[in-house]
């Protein structure tokens, strides 16, 4: 018998944030996530001292939920970000670096925490207003008869996870499959109210990027000797089915802690195969073509149907449970008694499809909102990562339907609020002092503190010691190489801005980020010319940012609230 302890009294902190040990860890943490941040980011190694998988990632889904974490204050934000990428997939990392920035920033103010929270709301609102309004230069409106955009989104998005080891071939090619993917989700006929079909991501490791495909319908994944036992598939117009989500397999259920009254002389084995032949029988009488079972159907059954030219697939799993019965139109059967006619599906087609080393059954849809990804890699860690972002960016995709814009990406929105809010708060301070019954000082300084946290967000994405400059016309974000001469052209160092919208040829003059300077009013109104003028642009998911923006500035709001943090220590 081990030892019983007295309990130990929990203990109560207060002004948790004023404690070196807070400080620490979340400078620890904005460390971590800053270096993943973008196209350049540096990729983490996470494992255990018990052994275990290793996954390499840059990605905040995966970060967060491979690394653990004690401090009460970082719980609170890991699990912030971990909601918010629950819900968008996107801008985990865009909320974790900008929710630490703030809460960094002021804490060197002193300013009381009612104060920070009520500006820092206003100037929320400052940013949220206008990324919605017309006027917004950073927004783009979505033109669904048109791929480029879409493209460039999906693009950015797998950029963006350098993990993926993509090169630009590869890119280019997963790109248009995961939006062809997409358009295969969205029904014909679509009406006011659409609701999307699924993409299932199937996967094929170890072979070439290049040899990744989209098809209609489902894929089944045989072994090569179920598929001998199964050959040939007589062609018909269409296929019947049969979809069972209970096992065919004859065993007998778990009775639990009750007792089970058997007759003399009765076979319980031989009375389940009876059963199950009497199923098969049915199945034969009606017709059907195909079987498909969740679980496990019993060898006699299988050799039962096989004889009878019904083709019999088990072990489906219950991932595709939903899928096939969309697909096919049938419901899943609960139980081995008659079966109604309703019950039944069917398909057009069914064939045999080879991928690589692996052997499919495709089923071929009469109509249907779902397709397969069959997704390929070069070794399983690539593919992992793969995964996840081919998720992330039909996810996006989806978002773009309900919030038909995206974001301007590479630095450039977020530099481009800082000169928006810069010049608002400088411009028209009279409504905010008064709304918020504040001295002029604390909203400098509160504004300051916000503009300098998206500014430190924006130059995350430069991690080789490069330079971040703003140009004084659009507000956007501009990255040069390290080791500038003392005597500097800058149309003729830099080519593009972040984004990729703007030239460095046109008529701009440049500034350090950060530098002291006086507040501009960006230019607003994107023109349609501007967006069709460049070849390939930098995009952000419109809905997951700015809701990551909202995300970020709330949790910081509530850690900033924090008096005290009470811990159970036994």
């Amino acid at each position: 018998m081990s030892r019983l302890e007295a309990k130990k009294p929990s203990i109560c902190r207060s002004e948790p944030l004023t404690g070196e040990r807070t400080r620490a860890s979340l400078a620890a943490l904005r460390g971590l996530v800053t270096s993943c941040y973008g196209p350049a980011g540096r990729l983490k190694q996470l494992h255990n001292g018990r052994g275990g998988s290793v996954v390499t990632t840059s990605q905040s889904a995966a970060l967060l939920a491979g690394l653990p974490v004690s401090h009460p204050v970082l719980k609170v934000l890991t699990a912030a970000v971990r909601n918010h990428v629950a819900c968008f997939s996107d801008g985990g990392l865009f909320t974790a670096i900008l929710c630490c920035n703030l809460v960094e920033n002021v804490q060197r103010l002193g300013l009381t925490p009612t104060t920070v929270i009520k500006l820092n709301k206003h100037l929320l609102s400052l940013c949220t207003s206008y990324l919605k309004s017309e006027v917004c230069a950073c927004r783009i409106p979505v033109d669904f008869s048109s791929t480029q955009i879409l493209l460039s989104l999906v693009r950015s998005i797998l950029t963006s996870k350098p993990a993926c080891m993509l090169i630009a071939k590869e890119v280019d090619h997963i790109s248009t499959l995961i939006l062809r993917a997409f358009l295969l989700t969205i029904p014909e006929n679509a009406q006011e109210h659409i609701i999307l079909g699924k993409s299932i991501i199937v996967p094929l490791k170890g072979q070439r990027v290049i040899d990744s495909a989209v098809l209609p319908g489902i894929l089944i994944e045989v072994s090569e000797v179920q598929l001998m036992k199964i050959l040939p598939i007589k062609k018909s117009d269409s296929f019947k089915v049969a979809l069972f989500g209970v096992s065919l397999s004859g065993d007998l259920s778990d009775t639990g802690e009750g007792t089970l009254l058997v007759s003399y002389g009765v076979s319980l084995e031989n009375a389940a195969l009876d059963q199950l032949f009497n199923l098969g029988k049915q199945l034969v009488s009606d017709h059907v073509d195909l079987v498909l079972c969740q679980k496990v159907i019993h060898p006699s059954l299988k050799q039962f149907l096989r004889t009878h030219h019904v083709i019999a697939v088990d072990r489906i799993g219950v991932s595709l449970m939903e899928p096939l019965s969309k697909v096919t139109g049938a419901w899943p059967i609960g139980s081995l008694g008659s079966i109604s006619p309703s019950s039944y599906g069917s398909i057009k087609d069914l064939c045999i499809a080879k991928f690589g080393c692996k052997h499919f059954f495709h089923l071929i849809p009469n109509k249907t909102t779902i397709c397969s990804l069959l997704l390929c890699n070069r070794n399983d860690t690539a593919w992992d990562e793969l995964k996840l972002t081919c998720q992330t960016a039909l996810h996006a995709l989806q978002l773009t339907i309900k919030d038909p814009y995206v974001l301007l990406g590479g630095g450039c929105t977020e530099t481009h609020l800082v000169a928006y809010i810069r010049h608002k708060t400088r411009n028209e301070p009279e409504s905010i002092l008064q709304d918020e019954r504040c001295s002029q000082t604390e909203l400098q300084l509160i504004t300051d503190a916000f503009c300098s946290a998206l500014e430190s967000l924006a130059g995350s994405l430069e991690h080789d010691g490069g330079e971040i400059l703003t140009d004084s016309k659009y507000g956007h974000f501009w990255s040069v190489q390290a080791n500038l001469p003392s005597a500097v052209n800058w149309p003729d160092l830099l080519s593009r801005c972040g984004c990729g919208l703007y030239s460095s040829q046109e008529e701009l003059s440049w500034s350090f980020l950060r530098s002291a300077r006086h507040p501009f009013p960006p230019q607003t109104c994107l023109s349609h010319e501007a967006t069709g003028s460049a070849s390939t642009l930098t995009l952000d998911c419109f809905t997951a940012k700015l809701s990551g923006l909202q995300m970020a500035v709330e949790t910081a709001s509530l850690i900033l609230d924090l008096s005290c943090v009470i811990e159970d220590t036994n």
